[in-house]
């Protein structure tokens, strides 16, 4: 049902402690190794030389063991020797500065020679391994966006928004027009008068920010393309997957799925816990956890932008180091989050990494094994895990069903909120998030689409932040049949980053008759329980279905949809949810605290996050796979769930 694998360094080591490696591998149950992504100045240590003898040996050892080799090309780290000979290939932050040589992710995606150099390298790999029985899959590259790579301010970057733009927008006066610069007499000649959004005295015009957040995603994806093309050349038959991080959204990961067989992701649920905005309590309950729906966000997340495909290319197995704190997971959480992917439905899941490094950046992150070779906590897990995905596929699963919830999803309207937040930390991100947690925690399965996927058939449709309304979604809505609850700042922006002339939620007014005619962002104690730091004022003859207590309307319906005017606290957020869950009939239940749900194929898994043991509540008899009533902290239970009820 679900591989195992592990992400190894051949070159790192020495090779007389390769064939060790691969004998323990496979032995511990993994049949998937990933290699290669961040071996350039060994691949080719100068101009045109290149040396593949130890990568020829690392493979076919790899194959004698029967263990399928994910090969990565390796553009995130283009070795001193590249940078040297065009040092204009560094990427440039906002303050002007090259992003300079040292660790990775140093180019820009703009950058016409360094582009050159991607397309030449990943041809010459491509060529000598396309076919090599060992090599089932292809990674492009490594979690672009990291360390935010994705936006430069180099002058290849002004020079190819530039053009960008000229081809959006035909001449300037259209684009004048479009981003309103008769505002602060900010009128452009022409394109080559542009610069990037950069050290203006005060905030940038929203809609240049917009466009220049828009060209920067479509560089990532135009880069990326361009090696997926080769690799399909001369790999044809292999999956190709790039390997996206956690809550990085300065890219769009639709789009980029779109060009991938599947795609991965890398999970870290203990440094995302801590380094983003979590609660001071929540950080403190679940720090050898993880929050209880980060790592499933990102399953569903992925699972959609690959349109149905996905897996984990890092699983963290241990303490990381990058985060303000590095705690180690407590015991049972790697094997947790391993089933919890499987859970999902993804396709493999591999331990980042397999041994721990005694020297550079990353020694402090734990392996699999420790940097002595001897076996570490996350490698007993991983054998575990193992043995379970073993007995869950002899379990004779039915085939996968989607979730009875669609959340809409879209990173450009991330990219709206952080350039015009109004609001300090409002984002959409972080409220698609938030109404993600609050479905869960009702024991609901979620898919998480971008919007122009259909919405048919799905008994409830949520969309927590979408200010611009893409072509054809309202008319999707209006035809899917289920209940629907929209969330506030949806059509409250054209795709110009202007507010619509029939005032927000702009074309939605098609369907739900009211007008947005003021917002307030409130600090904490100003708002009004149950409003948190959001309120919309609408005009409006429809009745409030939740009105405050000065009467002004928090939630307002016609027909089958809901429009939220306002952010809400915890407990009415789930409120309002489970109302709307139980509207569409789909039997919302409040779970015990720390513990989630998920169905998949015919199995219904649970996990217990919290700290402290849960028991399941009754719900008559069970015939468990994996586990018991009883789930310990990081416990973990599997039953077979009875065939639905056929209706007469």
């Amino acid at each position: 049902m679900m591989h195992l694998g592990v992400c190894w360094y051949p070159e790192q080591w020495p090779e007389d402690w390769w064939e060790d490696d691969v004998r323990r591998m496979a032995a511990m149950g993994l049949t998937r190794v990933r290699i290669g992504e961040f071996a350039w100045s060994r691949l080719e240590p100068t101009p045109g030389r290149f040396d593949w003898a130890w990568l020829d040996r690392a493979l076919d050892l790899l194959h004698a063991h029967g263990l399928g080799v994910i090969l990565g090309t390796p553009t995130a780290t283009p070795p001193k020797w590249l940078v040297d000979g065009m040092p204009d290939m560094l990427a440039v932050d906002a303050q002007g500065r090259p992003r300079r040589f040292g660790s990775r992710r140093h180019y820009c995606f703009s950058h016409a020679g360094y582009r050159a150099e991607s397309r030449r390298i990943t041809t010459e790999l491509a060529r000598r391994y396309g076919r090599h029985p060992a090599v089932v899959a292809w990674q492009t590259d490594n979690e672009y966006g990291c360390h935010d790579t994705v936006v430069s301010h180099s002058a290849a970057a002004a020079q190819a928004f530039r053009a960008w733009l000229a081809v959006r927008y035909g001449d300037i006066a259209a684009l004048n027009r479009a981003w309103g610069t008769v505002f602060w007499s900010a009128e452009y000649r022409s394109f080559d008068g542009i610069d990037t959004p950069a050290l203006t005295v005060t905030e940038p015009n929203p809609a240049h920010s917009l466009d220049f957040q828009r060209f920067s995603s479509d560089q990532v994806l135009a880069f990326n393309r361009e090696q997926v093309d080769i690799l399909r050349t001369h790999s044809p038959g292999r999956d190709i997957t790039h390997n996206a991080m956690g809550f990085v959204t300065s890219f769009d990961h639709h789009a980029l799925g779109r060009d991938l067989d599947v795609v991965t992701w890398d999970s870290y649920p203990l440094g995302f816990l801590e380094q983003f905005w979590f609660s001071d309590a929540d950080k403190l309950r679940y720090a050898r956890q993880g929050h209880p729906d980060v790592a499933a966000f990102h399953h569903d997340l992925y699972r959609g932008c690959g349109r149905g495909r996905f897996a984990v290319m890092e699983q963290q197995p241990g303490p990381v180091n990058w985060a303000a704190r590095n705690p180690a997971p407590l015991p049972g959480m790697v094997r947790l989050w391993t089933l919890e992917a499987m859970a999902h439905g993804a396709e493999f899941v591999a331990y980042f990494r397999w041994r721990q490094a005694p020297f550079a950046q990353e020694q402090m992150h734990a392996g699999l094994l420790r940097p002595d070779r001897t076996d570490d906590v996350g490698a007993h897990e991983a054998r575990t895990a193992a043995q379970d995905i073993a007995r869950l596929a002899a379990a004779h699963p039915a085939p996968a069903a989607r979730a009875p919830v669609a959340l809409v999803f879209d990173y450009q309207s991330v990219w709206v909120t952080d350039i015009q937040p109004q609001g300090a930390g409002f984002s959409a991100l972080r409220q698609a998030f938030e109404w993600y947690s609050a479905l869960r925690a009702l024991g609901l399965d979620i898919d998480i689409l971008p919007p122009d996927a259909s919405l048919e058939g799905y008994p409830l449709v949520v969309v927590p932040c979408l200010p611009i309304l893409p072509a054809g979604f309202v008319d999707r809505l209006a035809g899917c049949g289920g209940q629907v609850l929209i969330g506030p700042r949806t059509g409250s922006k054209t795709a110009e980053f202007s507010i619509p002339a029939q005032l927000p939620p702009g074309d939605l007014q098609r369907l739900i008759d009211l007008k947005v005619t003021r917002v307030e962002s409130l600090r904490p104690g100003v708002a009004a329980a149950p409003v948190r730091d959001w309120l919309e004022h609408c005009e409006t003859a429809l009745t409030p279905e939740t009105p405050l207590a000065d009467g002004q309307g928090l939630v307002y319906r016609a027909g089958r949809l809901r429009y939220l005017a306002a952010t809400l606290e915890d407990g009415a957020l789930a409120r309002l949810l489970a109302a709307v869950a139980e509207d569409a009939e789909l039997a919302p239940q409040a779970l015990p605290d720390g513990v989630r749900l998920r169905r998949h194929r015919g199995l219904c898994f649970a996990f217990n996050y919290a700290p402290e043991a849960r028991r399941l509540a009754s719900s008559g008899a069970r015939e468990f796979v994996l586990g018991a009533e009883e789930l310990p902290p990081a416990g973990v239970a599997v039953w077979r769930e009875p065939p639905p009820r056929k209706v007469h």
